[in-house]
């Protein structure tokens, strides 16, 4: 049933569940955690993974790029199996158990075993980002067209306000190690990773209740894996055909390399250009977190007024400027100032970025995961791409503020893609009566 609140607000809880992995795990804890630990006998920083001399961050990045380079080779047929046989939510369960006990996992890793630690974060990562694109498949099929910027909205804001707190719990836990009966920093950490998995499982399952079990009644008949990539390959040549998704793909991908490689390098640079501590930082990261709510919910007001495409056109403006400013900046409340804004513009443009997606799909497909599934794949290859040029530049130029010049590029070349997308007016589809 369209628009029922129960099953917008169970879909929203999945957000709140997953995002606690993307900001104790990928972005504050685990991080820091990781380079403490992920040191030879004498303290520096080359390990020996499986035999093989390595620097520890190099590693640490290598392993997330083969993370989602898997999943974009994985999702295209597994979403073309979910959509044949009506299996959107039983994929999601897999993915989330996945990701969840490998985060369970990462208890147990201490900087000893090098090679568990690795292998818990890749399938974490797998996890993940493998469970978004079923997630994501729901939207269309519980909300009319006209609901789907606020419901996106606020599936969003539901995983940042989540994230957060959880981190907090967990810093308090980690500050205060001995108060919680902890003999040290390093083994309330090791808990926090623990509590993630916990809290992913338990508010997912709740949340899986809640949503639609094969919305479409789709009834397979036949072997999975032949007729899930027929699935997929009659989305490929819908697509082909479709002018208007391929020209917001190729936007999306551009400019979602700037915004993901600002989300997992920001730390990063105050770190390093600034020389801003720890609390400092992971302030930071929570100040973007409450800001990021404000951002998703006025973007989405602003789409309702002028139009998703031109509301986007907004926020890509402003990365633009604030990759620019970030080139400048040198002082600390210079900063603050900046991540208040990236916080903003980050709400707005991941929650827009999907609802507008789900937009451009044809208004009656049932093969809403095969469509998605080439959004989330083009998600994950920008990531993979944007944080390499962004080393990569940072490398030969030996300054990450060159990096940031880079950025704003990819956000220039994916305002000229996005600009040519003309998103035509669809009919409000009828809605159930919400309960």
């Amino acid at each position: 049933m369209l628009n029922n609140k129960k099953t917008i607000n169970a879909w929203c809880m999945y957000d709140w569940a997953n995002s606690v992995y993307s900001l104790t795990i990928t972005s504050a804890v685990f991080p820091i955690y990781y380079q403490a630990v992920a040191v030879n006998a004498n303290g520096g920083d080359t390990v020996r993974f499986f035999g093989v001399e390595v620097v520890n961050s190099v590693l640490y990045s290598y392993a997330l790029s083969v993370s989602f380079l898997l999943v974009a080779i994985m999702l295209p047929i597994l979403s073309g199996i979910a959509d044949y046989a009506g299996k959107k939510k039983f994929f999601l369960k897999v993915f989330m158990f996945l990701g969840s006990f490998s985060c369970i996992g990462l208890f147990f890793f201490t900087g000893k075993n090098i090679e568990w630690g690795i292998l818990c974060s890749v399938l974490a990562s797998i996890g993940y980002s493998g469970s978004l694109v079923f997630y994501d498949a729901f939207l269309n099929e519980i909300v009319t067209v006209d609901q789907r910027d606020i419901v996106s909205a606020k599936g969003y804001s539901y995983g940042y306000l989540g994230g957060v707190i959880l981190l907090v719990i967990n810093l308090l836990v980690i500050t205060f190690y001995d108060a919680f009966g902890l003999p040290g920093e390093g083994v309330a950490s090791r808990v926090a990773f623990l509590t993630v998995g916990v809290w992913w499982i338990v508010f997912s399952l709740y949340a899986m209740s809640k949503l639609p079990e094969n919305p479409h009644d789709r009834k397979p008949k036949g072997y999975y894996l032949t007729n899930g990539y027929r699935e997929l390959r009659h989305v490929w040549k819908q697509l082909k055909e479709m002018d208007g998704m391929r020209k917001y793909l190729l936007a999306f991908f551009f400019y979602n390399m700037g915004v993901q490689t600002v989300m997992y390098l920001a730390a990063t640079f105050g770190s390093k250009e600034l020389k801003l501590s720890a609390d400092k930082l992971i302030m930071t990261i929570l100040l973007i977190q409450f800001l990021g709510i404000a951002g998703a919910y006025f973007f989405a007001y602003l789409s309702k007024r002028k139009g998703n495409v031109q509301s986007l056109l907004v926020t890509i403006v402003i990365w633009i400027f604030c990759c620019v400013y970030a080139y400048f900046v040198t002082e600390e409340t210079q900063f603050y100032a900046l991540a208040a804004v990236v916080g903003l513009i980050m709400g707005g443009i991941q929650a827009l970025s999907r609802a507008t997606f789900s937009k451009i799909m044809p208004v009656d497909t049932v093969d809403t995961a095969s469509f998605f599934s080439f959004y989330d794949v083009t998600f994950n290859l920008s990531i993979v791409i944007g944080t390499f040029v962004y080393g990569y530049i940072e490398q030969v130029t030996g300054s990450m503020r060159n990096s940031t010049l880079a950025l704003a590029s990819f956000f220039v070349i994916g305002m000229i893609f996005l600009s040519q997308v003309k998103l035509k007016s669809v009919k409000t589809q009828t809605a159930d009566v919400p309960s």
